[in-house]
């Protein structure tokens, strides 16, 4: 997530903003676990997965909203 941002500036505010780091992470962590899901690496049930394809979408839009309202702060 960010890749088509520069990176620099990524890193900025991840050091200023606690809760963009936090949230940036969880959604990294996120983004492992549904690939290693859909993989067969990590057995999950459907809902399961679906559900963490949902709040990996949520912490998505939530990281792009703080993106563009803090980058400028």
């Amino acid at each position: 997530m960010f890749e088509q941002h520069d990176q620099e500036a990524v890193e900025s505010l991840m050091h200023r903003d606690v809760e963009f780091r936090q949230l940036f992470h969880k959604h990294r962590e996120l983004d492992s676990k549904v690939r290693n899901a859909e993989l067969g690496v990590l057995p999950l049930d459907d809902v399961t997965l679906h559900t963490l394809k949902k709040e990996k979408l949520r912490a998505k839009d939530r990281l792009t909203h703080m993106w563009e309202t803090r980058r400028q702060a």
